[in-house]
């Protein structure tokens, strides 16, 4: 069963955890080839790679600085868009 995004409760605890804007690290798995759907998500920031040991899934980790929760949860959003991709 797809766990749902309650965008709700995100948005709360964002908010509480922090100050914007504020420097958000986000992370996603994604099949290798993917990568670059990721990359596109945040063009203008870092990303740093990790490729599983089969070699079938990739760790994407990208820093950004991000002006509101809104923003944040719009990116996630966008993310769930991409085929096979994992937020974490």
């Amino acid at each position: 069963m797809e766990k749902k995004f309650d965008i709700a409760s995100f948005k709360g605890k964002l908010e509480e955890q922090s100050s914007f804007p504020t420097l958000y690290m986000f992370k996603f798995i994604v099949p290798s080839g993917k990568e670059h759907e990721v990359a596109n998500l945040l063009p203008n920031n870092e990303m740093t790679l990790k490729v599983s040991a089969k070699g079938n899934y990739v760790s994407a980790t990208i820093k950004a600085m991000m002006p509101s929760s809104d923003s944040i949860i719009e990116v996630y959003l966008q993310a769930a868009e991409i085929e096979g991709v994992i937020s974490l």
